[in-house]
């Protein structure tokens, strides 16, 4: 990537949050047998609660990845993130994750905690590249996820 900044989403951007989310879960579907549950969130709300962060393409192009995050008093939760795929290997997701450990820090929180379903066996690969350490296996409704934490130095 360049040098594209990751900023808070706006209402303009709620289209471009589901079109990204859709284009980067979609391919779930089939797998798990259902749809994956940020397909499902109310995009136009999570925007509205400063909830959602997005970077724009080179030169202010189309949103090209996001991450939905929501603070707790001792975390902050990563509830999704997305990439186009139309960007994957350009380090889009890095930095997103980056980000997310700073904007943690800067809210003083020690911790990020994510979960991700089982059957999306190529998040179980990357996360632990990123410092998250498997905390659980849960079944939460029709989901069978797998929680992560990483602590904060």
């Amino acid at each position: 990537m360049t040098s594209e900044e990751i900023r808070p989403a706006t209402a303009a951007d709620v289209p471009a949050v589901k079109a990204v989310t859709d284009a980067a879960y979609t391919h779930y579907i089939e797998r798990i047998g259902l749809v994956p549950q940020p397909m499902e969130a109310d995009h136009a709300a999570n925007v509205a609660a400063g909830k959602v962060f997005v970077t724009d393409g080179p030169a202010g192009g189309a949103v090209t990845g996001l991450v939905v995050v929501e603070a707790f008093p001792d975390h902050l939760f990563l509830d999704s993130i997305a990439v186009r795929p139309d960007a994957h290997g350009r380090g889009v997701g890095r930095r997103l994750l980056q980000f997310v450990d700073a904007h943690a820090r800067a809210l003083g929180l020690p911790e990020v905690r994510l979960h991700t379903h089982a059957m999306m066996w190529e998040n179980q690969r990357i996360y632990p590249k990123y410092g998250y350490e498997v905390v659980e296996r849960r079944t939460d409704g029709p989901y069978d996820r797998v929680h992560y934490r990483k602590r904060l130095g």
